[in-house]
């Protein structure tokens, strides 16, 4: 299986003997996506795209925004990104051409919306779900800020905290039940940071398009959860990647401690997906998607720059190493 992952120092290509080659210089590449074979890199430069399956690529819009998340829409063609600051963006054919939903801007809150560091930073909308039963409504997750979501295609905008959250990390909706979403929360809060005790951060899930919101999360640890995925396929595993902090490392003493969970059940139960060597992880987790080739198995990038391929079975393949950050992955048919 060939592959793509985009890094903290540019996005590289993987072949089927685990080699890897830099394909595409820029600083940090967030996301991947297959739009028509179109491929789509949303960088810290604005967007970049692809039409030779990943050998050359060329700058398509959004100059000058990190783009944060792609997702390729319900209709042929379609494409929607995040950004920061925290904006969001349409395309109809492919990523070659964008449109500023300028909407967004005037949602709640939006003048609130900030990453809470020293100094402060713009708010990301780093989190994107649209109904591909009925694209006019669309959820955005920002960091920090909460999930707004739109039913009449931007028209009109709501603003929702999952337990009092705003810190939103990534969404994602069941494949049949386009009314059940998952989120998944950090610490982060406008006027700083929560304390780090349990239902402050962890995962959320919404039965009614994000209306209310439960915590699915009780003693499960660690709980800063980040990257987050969803299976097309029956039972629809969702998997997530949780560390101590929004800053767990490699580095650190000891590592990183981080988890990578897996629940079949929507949210009632998590199991590890951690081996001996993973179980905590010394490295921390950011990269990840199904894997396409297995069933129930996911592909994850690290920190330490390292790709494995982890199947339903808590089975790890290490699939590239030697790489920077891996903050993305895209498999390649």
């Amino acid at each position: 299986m060939k592959m793509l992952a985009g890094t903290g120092n540019g996005l590289f290509a993987i072949d089927e003997a685990h080699q890897t080659m830099a394909v595409l210089a820029e600083r940090t590449v967030r996301d991947l996506k297959d739009s028509g074979g179109r491929l789509l890199a949303g960088t810290d430069a604005g967007l970049s795209a692809s039409e030779d399956g990943g050998r050359t690529w060329r700058p398509s819009g959004i100059d000058g925004r990190v783009v944060w998340q792609i997702f390729t829409g319900p209709h042929p063609g379609e494409v929607y990104a995040g950004t920061q600051p925290a904006g969001l963006y349409r395309s109809k054919d492919d990523g070659r051409t964008w449109e500023d939903i300028d909407s967004f801007a005037q949602a709640p809150d939006a003048e609130r919306w900030c990453v809470p560091v020293k100094p402060r930073q713009p708010g990301r909308a780093r989190a994107l779900v649209v109904d591909r039963a009925d694209p006019q409504s669309i959820w955005v997750g920002i960091e920090v800020g909460g999930v707004v979501s739109t039913k009449d295609g931007g028209a009109t905008w709501r603003l929702d905290l999952p337990g009092a959250n705003p810190d939103i990390h990534m969404m994602v909706a069941h494949p049949a039940k386009t009314s059940v979403l998952f989120a998944s929360t950090g610490y982060g809060r406008i006027d700083g940071v929560a304390e780090q005790i349990e239902g402050n951060a962890g995962m959320f899930r919404s039965d009614d398009g994000g209306a209310t919101w439960q915590y699915v999360w009780r003693g499960v640890t660690p709980r800063y959860a980040r990257p987050l995925c969803i299976d097309s396929r029956p039972p629809y595993g969702v998997t997530v990647g949780s560390s101590p902090t929004a800053f767990s490392s490699f580095k650190d003493t000891g590592g990183a401690a981080a988890m990578l969970y897996r629940s079949d059940d929507l949210g009632a139960t998590w199991r590890s997906l951690g081996d001996a060597a993973h179980s905590p992880s010394a490295a921390n987790f950011h990269g990840l998607v199904p894997d396409p080739t297995t069933p129930g198995g996911v592909l994850v990038g690290t920190d330490s720059g390292e790709v494995w391929r982890v199947s339903a079975r808590a089975e790890w393949t290490q699939l590239a190493s030697g790489l920077p950050i891996v903050w993305s992955l895209l498999a390649l048919a």
